[in-house]
């Protein structure tokens, strides 16, 4: 079922997404080689306490940390270590996401540790370019798979691949609702989009083969071929207008929103 939220609901998610987007745009200046994996980790649980709200990633599920760190073929789901040790060149992905007074924010980005290949950074790039792709069908009256659509297309074109074992999500009091935000469809398919929807769109992107595996400890997923993966993920709202994107403070909008003529 997806679940309408009013302004008193989506005002709140605006606390839990504040707090996850400024976060994010900080990360840029403390992930360094030589960190670990863990040292990210224990940096995004201070940061979110520190600001009064809760991780929302500890626990979920069982997950045993407040943010997803994988990298370079690690797509998602990446478990924290303090022997996974960031090296000059890698590329590392944060998932995390925060709750405020019980409402959910789910937002990811792609960093660069150190200097990183001519190759890499257009992968990031491409990456982080779809999701707004995509934004300029969020909204109402468009359906599920124009977004996807537009996201496809444009990594596509690229010549990298769109993860499809792994999609967006609906996020509120749940952090993942219906319905599912596929990176890949049909332009006129899916649920058609309406005011007061949240969603989180998150592009998910190799630069080999777009399939995937589970590795053994039942969380994180890496692509099969070893290829160099990107993520990039805000939460949405659907309006009667320019959709309104909550986690995203590090980058200007005014030229990214409205479709396409």
């Amino acid at each position: 079922m997806i679940v309408i939220k009013n302004q008193e609901q989506i005002s709140l998610m605006e606390k839990a997404c504040e707090v996850a987007g400024n976060l994010l745009k900080e990360l840029h200046t403390v992930i360094k080689p030589g960190m670990s994996t863990k040292d990210v980790d224990r940096w995004v649980e201070e940061y979110i306490v520190d600001h009064g709200q809760k991780p929302a990633f500890k626990g979920y599920g069982g997950f045993p940390a407040s943010a997803c760190v994988s990298v370079n073929e690690e797509i998602i789901h990446g478990i924290p270590s303090k022997h996974k040790i960031l090296k000059e060149g890698d590329l590392v992905k944060v998932d995390l996401g925060s709750i405020y007074k019980g409402y959910y924010s789910d937002a990811a980005r792609t960093y660069p540790v150190g200097k990183i290949t001519e190759e890499d950074a257009r992968l990031i790039k491409v990456t982080e370019e779809s999701f707004f792709e995509g934004l300029k069908f969020a909204r109402e009256g468009y359906r599920i798979g124009d977004i996807g659509h537009a996201i496809q297309s444009y990594i596509e074109a690229a010549g990298f691949s769109v993860i499809r074992d792994y999609t967006g999500h609906g996020v509120g009091r749940d952090m993942h609702e219906d319905p599912p935000v596929p990176n890949y469809g049909k332009p006129g398919h899916g649920p058609k989009l309406v005011k007061g929807m949240v969603l989180a769109i998150e592009p998910m992107v190799a630069a080999g083969n777009y399939k995937v595996k589970v590795l053994g400890n039942d969380w994180t997923v890496v692509t099969t071929d070893g290829s160099r993966t990107a993520h990039y993920e805000n939460d949405v709202v659907i309006t009667d207008g320019d959709p309104i994107v909550l986690t995203c403070f590090d980058r200007d909008l005014s030229t990214v929103t409205g479709k396409e003529e």
